[in-house]
């Protein structure tokens, strides 16, 4: 582990640490959770404006298999503590949540093997991170605010107003600029033009990371249109009725 990674990690692990302190004072319940919420929006703002400036920023010609450069490899170093972090309080405080538990191990594989293995694809990487965390602060607020509408008014109403908004957001930028940008890279990575940069295994193997995750994403925010619509539809129906 490089000496970027363990200040890093020291950094997450301090928040890590500080965050379930600070919720557990007014919180009786979903700690856990709401910990790992702040914890993700501790990360999430900060790694789109670190890896978007890391895209904008490089002196070099990008593309999905271009050598990593060293500001590149920093930012997959922040977000590999992260999720080294908020795996390691999934397994201690929630370890019955068998997805996000497989999503931050899969997460983590894709992160290291470019950042230590590979060498090169942080471009790719990069611009999923940002498509990734751009929705952090919305959907960290949203689900905030889910865990405590049913005993706080003010909770319930800001959920209820950034359901559809939050909703919206996370569908345009998931299930369509995702699925755009990972389309792309596919076709790169086909077409042959990592070759003698990016080894087989690697891409293929982060091709299914990436499309099972973009798939999984997309199934998630439909399940949640539909019972947007359902609970909208029966609340029309009792006033009617």
């Amino acid at each position: 582990m490089s000496s970027e990674t363990c200040i890093s990690t020291a950094i997450m692990a301090s928040t890590v640490t500080t965050i379930p302190a600070i919720v557990q004072v007014n919180w009786s319940f979903k700690r856990a959770e709401a910990s790992s919420c702040l914890l993700s929006l501790a990360h999430g703002t900060p790694a789109v404006c670190l890896a978007t400036y890391s895209i904008l920023n490089s002196q070099t010609q990008l593309n999905f298999a271009s050598l990593n450069t060293t500001f590149q490899n920093l930012v997959l170093d922040y977000s590999i503590a992260y999720f080294f972090i908020d795996l390691f309080h999934y397994l201690v405080f929630i370890p019955t949540d068998v997805l996000f538990i497989a999503h931050h191990l899969a997460t983590l594989y894709v992160f290291i093997t470019c950042r230590y293995v590979i060498g090169h694809g942080a471009f790719a990487i990069l611009g999923l991170l940002v498509l990734a965390e751009v929705t952090s602060p919305c959907q960290n607020t949203w689900s905030l605010a889910g865990y405590r509408k049913a005993d706080v008014v003010a909770a319930a109403r800001l959920y209820e107003f950034l359901s559809p908004l939050f909703y919206g957001f996370y569908s345009v930028v998931r299930g369509i600029l995702g699925t755009m940008f990972v389309y792309r890279m596919g076709l790169f990575y086909v077409g042959g033009e990592a070759e003698g940069l990016i080894q087989g295994w690697a891409w293929v193997s982060w091709m299914v990371v990436i499309v099972s995750a973009i798939l999984v994403s997309i199934m998630w925010v439909l399940n949640l249109w539909v019972d947007l619509y359902r609970e909208r539809t029966e609340r029309v129906v009792r006033k009617l009725s």
